[in-house]
């Protein structure tokens, strides 16, 4: 089975290791890209990685 495309904020949260409430967090501070479909709130896949990197990288340019 292929991994989804659209995660929920409980499974982004706990593929990250971060709280729901964390997840709510950096969802309303626009630091993760979210999608709206109907009632529910999905997170990209692949948004969790660029998350990642942007943090790694401005972690790297702070040190430097």
């Amino acid at each position: 089975m292929s991994d989804p495309l659209l995660l929920t904020v409980e499974e982004s949260a706990q593929k990250a290791r971060i709280s729901r409430a964390k997840m709510f967090q950096l969802l309303k501070a626009g630091e993760i890209e979210s999608v709206k479909i109907g009632r529910s709130r999905r997170i990209p896949a692949e948004a969790l990685g660029a998350y990642v990197d942007r943090l790694r990288s401005e972690q790297r340019q702070a040190v430097a």
